[in-house]
């Protein structure tokens, strides 16, 4: 399978490096937080002190042994043993540091890692309905997992693998510089310098890899998301065995793209080793050579293979360290890609709470489109008075769930203006225009969670008893008190244990404990069986009369006692006025009626 292409074109596989770095450092130095301050200078504290211990006690204690001990002076062994002793507690002095360290920093690491979560998830509900439709949830799930993860990794390998090998680089040379010349420094130089760069080659060419390698994976991922969320449509349609051989083709060639980075891996440490190992070579030749004329010791020896091996240790991890970097670079590129996705629909600047006085709703020539080639309505005008019902209905694309995603500006009109009791609602807080409008949608999706939690939702804070009533009001609470965990049962995936009926139950429940003055029914008892329907239609009816409503309805028999009926056709107003008016004007509502009518005959001769 081809890789998500929505995706990948929204992430770079390579941002650039300084914009990406500066977006990061507020999480590495947070200014409002003194605390965090404090941990990451201790932890720099024990970093140095780890540091100095290793390269001077640790180093010196080996070479003062093994001096002492080609002296050939048997009586000083207490001296020996004592120096040994040194040496093993300065090894433990820097296995503490390096762990206290950790101890210090990983609160600083959490909290970077929560604070950039936080402000990604509430950017990405802040996004406009376009962009979620447009995008795969998985894949975008999986850009937040990679891009929250790697801050902590940067913070942690920046302040202690490359800090630290800096310093315990330039205290090495100053000790290679006067106790054994200026050849050991160039050599040592030489072979950093030579490590670095064909690290960063190599890297780079594994970086193109391992981008080709995510990309394969974030497909596939987001295909088995979405596989498994519709399984329901996967197997009304025997399809199991052709997701599986999809994935399978998904799975198979993001392996021959892993295979491939790991193949590189192997070659860079290849090249890795063979750097560290003819310089390890070289400085111990060149000590063994000055031995030889008499310049050094044989603790000499031992002190610059000491001090060499010390530095290769984070030199080795200098190209994990590297690859990691650039790695999560490129993840927080793709991350900080979504932070910067601007919001379709925004409050205007000095935008007021919206001022609910009775209701009333009016669409003002309103016209829209989703795209330039598709447009949607045509110069819409439409008055619902505060408190009264008005019925929508016309046939498929008509347009009327377009009005209700307006309503609540999940899109801004492309023409003229939508008003609540007066006021422009772009002019307006979103959040206050939606506690405004409560609604009833024709496909319900509830959270995996509880039938309490998700008839709750509706009013942050609700009681129990105010949830159990607004059950009662949607006819549900009887069927909730006969499950065997009452409202604390779970309801699965998007509500998937439920029927049909039963999540559009809980979702009149929902909209009934929000109480909002604007209340917009979208076939809100189109999954419902006939006998259900009436129960929570006389609710409905009885919730209406105090309130502004607006009812986008197909089945025309759930309207006939709308203040007013608006028949849209082609994104136009075709009709409009009362049920009896629009049969006698026998246009299209009648037609619909009709339809109707025949079908409902038929129906209950079959059922005879």
């Amino acid at each position: 399978m081809p890789p998500d292409t929505s995706v990948t074109s929204d992430r770079r596989a390579e941002p650039p490096m300084l914009p990406t770095m500066r977006r990061f450092l507020p999480y590495l130095w947070p200014a409002d937080q003194p605390r965090l301050k404090a941990r990451i200078t201790g932890a720099m504290g024990f970093v140095l002190l780890s540091k100095l211990i290793q390269v001077y006690a640790v180093s010196y204690a080996m070479k003062a042994a093994v001096d002492a001990m080609s002296a050939g002076d048997r009586s000083a062994a207490w001296y020996v043993v004592a120096i040994v002793i040194g040496y093993a507690a300065a090894r433990f002095s820097t296995t503490l540091f390096d762990n206290l360290r950790n101890a210090v920093f990983e609160r600083v690491g959490q909290d970077a890692t929560h604070r950039l979560a936080a402000n990604v998830f509430r950017h990405l509900h802040g996004l406009s309905l376009r962009f979620h439709l447009e995008r795969r949830t998985g894949a975008v799930t999986k850009v937040i997992e990679r891009g929250t993860k790697s801050i902590d990794t940067m913070l942690y390998f920046l302040l202690f693998n490359i800090a630290p090998t800096i310093l315990e680089l330039v205290l090495v040379l100053g000790i290679f510089a006067t106790r054994f010349g200026g050849w050991l420094v160039a050599a040592t130089v030489a072979m950093v310098a030579a490590y670095i760069v064909f690290t960063r080659i190599v890297t780079d060419w594994r970086n193109a890899l391992r981008a080709k390698m995510n990309d394969l994976d974030t497909g596939a991922v987001a295909h088995a998301v979405d596989s498994l969320l519709n399984f329901e449509t996967v197997k009304y349609f025997g399809a199991e065995e052709r997701e599986a051989r999809r994935y399978d083709r998904a799975v198979r060639v993001y392996a021959a793209a892993a295979v491939k980075n790991e193949t590189s891996l192997a070659w860079l440490n290849i090249g890795q080793a063979l750097i560290t190992g003819v310089m390890m070579a070289f400085g111990m030749a060149l000590v063994a050579h000055g031995w030889g004329q008499g310049r050094f010791t044989p603790g000499d020896v031992v002190f610059v293979s000491t001090l060499l091996s010390q530095l290769f240790r984070p030199l080795d991890l200098l190209g994990m360290v590297y690859r990691t970097i650039r790695q999560g670079l490129i993840d927080m590129g793709a991350m900080f890609d979504l932070t910067d996705t601007p919001a379709e629909v925004t409050d205007a600047p000095g935008a007021l709470p919206l001022r609910v006085e009775g209701g009333a709703v009016r669409f003002e020539a309103v016209r829209f489109a989703y795209d330039p080639e598709r447009q949607i309505l045509r110069g819409i005008d439409i008055s619902v008075p505060a408190g009264r019902t008005l019925a929508v209905v016309g046939p498929s694309g008509a347009g009327k769930s377009t009005l209700a995603r307006l309503l609540f500006r999940f899109y801004d009109v492309t023409g003229g203006r939508l008003l609540v009791d007066g006021q422009d609602i772009a002019g307006v807080t979103q959040a206050s225009l939606r506690h405004a409008i409560g609604i009833v949608p024709q496909d319900t999706v509830l959270f995996n969670d509880t039938i309490g939690y998700n008839i709750g939702y509706g009013r942050e804070g609700a009681s129990q008893a105010e949830i159990q009533a607004a059950a009662q009001g949607a006819a549900i609470h009887d069927f909730i008190l006969s499950l065997p965990d009452g409202y604390e049962t779970r309801v699965g995936e998007r509500g998937l244990k439920l029927s049909g009926g039963e999540k559009q139950r809980v979702a009149i429940a929902r909209t009934l404990l929000k109480n909002p003055p604007i209340l917009i029914l979208d076939e809100a008892t189109s999954a419902l069986d006939s006998r259900t329907e009436a129960e929570i239609q006389a609710t409905l009816s009885a919730v209406s009369e105090r309130r502004t409503t607006i009812v986008i309805a197909h089945r025309l028999s759930t309207i006939v006692d709308a203040d007013e009926i608006v028949v849209l056709d082609g994104g136009r107003v075709a009709e409009r006025g009362s049920h009896a008016a629009l049969l006698e004007a026998d246009g299209l509502y009648a037609e619909m009626w009709n339809r109707q009518q025949t079908e409902r005959e038929v129906l209950e001769e079959a059922a005879e």
